[in-house]
């Protein structure tokens, strides 16, 4: 996961608020992919796909901040 670290924060952050809310009108995709998902109608593999893709970035993003946070907690433990 060291190459997740790599990825500048700032980045990561555009890239995901970008793609959360991705266009803009008349819905963003990853709302409306997680309601079909919640309504139990996400099931054409574009949609699936749609959902994966507009939802990596906010995935990722998350991942690093939790490796971050972890980092820094285990620096803290060792002095």
């Amino acid at each position: 996961m060291r190459w997740l670290d790599r990825i500048p924060l700032v980045w990561l952050v555009v890239l995901a608020l970008w793609m959360a809310v991705a266009p803009i009108t008349p819905e963003p995709h990853l709302i409306e992919k997680l309601r079909m998902l919640g309504q139990g109608l996400l099931s054409r593999p574009l949609d699936i796909f749609d959902l994966f893709i507009h939802a990596l970035p906010l995935v990722l993003l998350v991942l690093r901040l939790w490796r971050r946070v972890a980092s820094a907690r285990a620096a803290a433990g060792k002095h």
